[in-house]
């Protein structure tokens, strides 16, 4: 199903799967696995609009950019991305993906981990909840987030393609940027760089 008028998208292939990146002239809004639709997770949102963003291009160049920065990102040559987002959540299930732009290449934490780095321990199945619902799997990286236990528990795309992830970050053979990492949950834009 094409995106709506206002919304642009684009496939590309990677060891993953084919990936559908959807973009707006604010930002990158949606990346989606090859199983899911884009009614169920994008178009139909009835949440909250994300903050004013300036927008940086058109969304056909968002989407380059985009596509240019995953590429890196499989090849093992990017541990960060440096683009403008516009992921639409409810003001909690920003506040959950600002932490998930918090955790670094190549670690994990609980989701009880980031309900503690929300202000609340006891949250942790709301978080859970929100993370299931981020638009923007891997630039907005809820893969590494993983059960108190070690366990990998709950991915859009299967434990599989998590534990994939989750590996390829580890075996990586490039050290994380040393670029500041996001600190304000309702920015726009990761604040990541390439090495």
């Amino acid at each position: 199903m094409p995106p709506p008028a206002e919304l642009e998208q684009m496939i590309i292939a990677t060891p993953v799967g084919e990936l559908t990146l959807i973009a707006s002239a604010s930002g990158l809004r949606a990346v989606r696995w090859p199983v899911e639709s884009l009614v169920g997770r994008c178009a139909a949102r009835r949440a909250s609009a994300p903050a004013s963003l300036p927008s940086l291009a058109e969304p056909a160049a968002i989407l380059r950019v985009t596509a240019d920065q995953l590429r890196e990102y499989f090849a093992g040559m990017r541990t960060t991305f440096d683009l403008p987002l516009d992921p639409r959540g409810t003001p909690f299930q920003q506040a959950v993906w600002g932490v998930l732009r918090e955790i670094p290449y190549g670690k994990t934490i609980s989701y009880g981990e980031q309900a503690r780095r929300l202000g609340d321990p006891r949250k942790a199945r709301a978080v859970g909840a929100a993370n299931g619902r981020n638009p923007i799997p891997i630039i907005v990286p809820c893969h590494r987030v993983i059960g108190a236990d070690g366990s990998l528990t709950g991915f859009a795309a299967g434990t599989d393609a998590k534990a994939w992830l989750l590996g390829h970050e580890s075996r990586s053979s490039v050290a994380p940027s040393s670029a500041p990492q996001l600190t304000n949950s309702k920015s726009p834009r990761t604040q990541e760089r390439s090495k």
